[in-house]
């Protein structure tokens, strides 16, 4: 039997049947479209979404690009189990996905993108908004979704769907290969109809099984664990994916050996279990860089291993041994490391039982416990508010939010100097709480992948935790968690500037350049007064309900009600400038930043002096 659909119509039928099933728990693949529609994709896709009657929900957004992170939002909340659609129209709606896309990619993120093409019949040619290439007709705008893509397909004929749908979604629901998919559909194409085999619309299920490691490779990885007096473990965004939190635990607890995370990682342990000691890396605690320094043995789950995480290749000592336990081959063989190629639950599961018997040395635990504590005191220090009266730091904004939260908040963000600060203080309570993407470290993330975790997570206060370049970046989404009464907190704190540009600017001679948002002053610079700029009465005319915190006094009290607000809500703060609004202390570990080599300049003379010593320490790890 067949069934006679247009090409869009057939897509959007084939998508509402598709579910992934891990752990016997079977949901829906694709849960929802988010769309822009032009002449592109509006007699396409918009029209079959419109026919589908809800078959797969419509989400309406202001910006592609904020449809992606939206997107990529909800499926991290899911645990990758589940993701969105988003589609464009040809032209700057298709190239505005690329930056979604390479975030989603780089952080391996489902998100499936079907951007409208020019026509593959060429009636026309050029077509409005075609990109015209002299040496190769077939290439559009859309090709510059190929290298951030895990997976790539023009349809350029209605039953060229069929396999390349297939292959989108084995893609999407493969732990291993998953990121952005991307369909580019001819405008032409999408309205063509065809007679589709009835089975092409038959419920599907991808199975996510959980790969369990070679018991050779076990063994090899237990032995290397054994012979260690100070292994420590760096737990990665692959420890969540996984739902491999308790099975984490189970082997700190019964081997003693300490776990550092990565942004991905964080809240892989509660911030208070005695095996937890924070983030490691450039924005890592000192107690879990000061173990990395002396670590014989690091056990790698589900990290890629960033330049942030290992400082830049000059975190970890020369002779140190790794153990990468990863889902995929690629992350598992790097530093050299022994590879425990598997589903980070059911690895973790199997080290635990090949080091029955194991305990690290009583001083070893005694030593990081001690570590451990003296950070606490620092978080206390960089929380703590002497006048409520002034203006708060950064630090103390989030003291207040952490004074305020429950386990169940999830807590968004992804670029600035927030990110540092959140990963050094932040006491995550809870698996989901800590939603930081800094793979691609992208300003305008926040806002949207909030409302992608609330449309997750209905019953969970979600915080979008911004500064005013972030919020300038991408401030759109506002008007669809307002349109959609999802009810988002939004966090928006002024500081007159890129806080942590302006700070690494300085760090390497380049004496703050372009980053405060200020009038031109006499001398050309931006250092004349702060702009008159009032992103409170912005967010108010987007639709938000805004509290204006004045005082850190005043911060705690809008916090709270903000959080038992029923309706998108955005708290405002001011601190005091760009260059002191942190009050987190400073960084534990060094980030490769290259300073220019000659200068005449005497700050960019000082930092290249500066820069030489740390990147002698850099070292390749190569095992034995």
């Amino acid at each position: 039997m067949t069934r006679r659909l247009t090409v869009a119509q057939a897509l959007v039928a084939f998508l509402a049947h598709q579910y992934t099933e891990r752990d016997g728990r079977r949901q829906r693949l694709i849960d929802a479209c988010w769309g822009i529609f032009g002449h592109g994709n509006v007699a396409g896709i918009g029209q079959a979404l419109l026919e589908s009657e809800g078959a797969l929900p419509y989400l309406q957004g202001r910006n592609e690009q904020a449809m992606v992170h939206a997107a990529v939002g909800y499926a991290r909340q899911r645990d990758r189990l589940a993701a969105h659609a988003v589609t464009t129209s040809i032209g700057p709606g298709a190239t505005n996905l690329v930056t979604g896309a390479a975030l989603a990619t780089i952080n391996r993120l489902p998100v499936l993108l079907l951007p409208g093409d020019t026509f593959a019949t060429r009636p026309a040619d050029p077509v409005l908004q075609q990109l015209e290439h002299p040496g190769a007709g077939d290439v559009s705008v859309n090709d510059c979704l190929r290298p951030v893509s895990r997976y790539f397909d023009r349809i350029t004929r209605p039953e060229a769907l069929i396999p390349a749908a297939l292959q989108a979604m084995r893609v999407l629901a493969d732990p291993v290969e998953t990121g952005a998919v991307t369909l580019a559909l001819p405008q032409d194409v999408q309205a063509e109809a065809y007679d589709w085999p009835e089975e092409f619309f038959a419920d599907r299920v991808w199975h996510v099984r959980r790969a369990a490691p070679d018991p050779a490779a076990t063994a090899e990885a237990a032995a290397a664990v054994r012979a260690a007096r100070r292994p420590l473990i760096v737990a990665g965004g692959g420890v969540h994916h996984s739902e491999a939190e308790d099975a984490l635990r189970a082997l700190a607890e019964a081997t003693g050996i300490p776990v550092a995370s990565t942004q991905a990682g964080k809240g892989s342990l509660r911030h208070d279990h005695p095996a937890d000691v924070g983030g490691i890396g450039h924005t890592g605690t000192a107690v879990a860089d000061e173990l990395a320094r002396t670590a014989d043995v690091v056990i790698g789950v589900g990290t890629r291993y960033s330049d942030f995480t290992t400082a830049s290749a000059t975190l970890f000592a020369p002779g140190v041994r790794f153990v990468n336990l990863n889902i995929t081959s690629f992350d598992a063989h790097k530093l050299a490391a022994l590879p425990l190629v598997a589903d980070a639950r059911a690895g973790l599961r199997a080290l635990t039982e090949g080091l029955a018997g194991y305990r690290v040395p009583a001083p070893y635990e005694a030593a990081y416990a001690a570590g451990k504590a003296a950070w606490e005191s620092e978080v206390e220090r960089a929380y703590a508010v002497a006048d409520p009266d002034a203006r708060p730091t950064q630090a103390q904004v989030l003291g207040a939010l952490d004074a305020v939260v429950g386990d169940e908040d999830v807590i968004v963000n992804a670029a600035g100097s927030l990110p540092g600060d959140l990963h050094k203080l932040w006491r995550t309570r809870s698996r989901r709480q800590y939603h930081l993407e800094y793979g691609y470290s992208c300003m305008g993330y926040e806002i949207p992948a909030a409302i992608g975790v609330r449309l997750a997570a209905p019953d969970r206060p979600v915080w979008a935790l911004v500064g005013d370049g972030t919020y300038l970046m991408m401030p759109t989404e506002l008007v669809t968690a307002v349109q959609e009464g999802i009810a988002i907190k939004v966090v928006l704190v002024q500081n007159h500037g890129y806080a942590s540009i302006g700070g690494l600017s300085e760090a390497v001679g380049g004496e703050r350049f372009g980053t405060a948002y200020r009038y031109r002053a006499p001398d050309g610079t931006y250092s004349g007064d702060p702009l008159p700029v009032d992103l409170a009465a912005n967010a108010a005319s987007l639709g938000m309900a805004v509290l204006r915190a004045r005082t850190a006094g005043e911060l705690r009290t809008a916090l709270a009600e903000a959080r038992a607000s029923d309706r998108p809500t955005c708290v405002y703060v001011e601190t005091e400038t760009a260059d002191s609004v942190s009050g987190a202390p400073p960084a534990q570990a060094w980030w490769d930043v290259p300073v220019a080599e000659t200068a005449t300049r005497p700050a960019a003379v000082r930092a290249r002096q500066e820069y030489e010593r740390h990147a002698a320490a850099r070292r390749r790890y190569l095992g034995t």
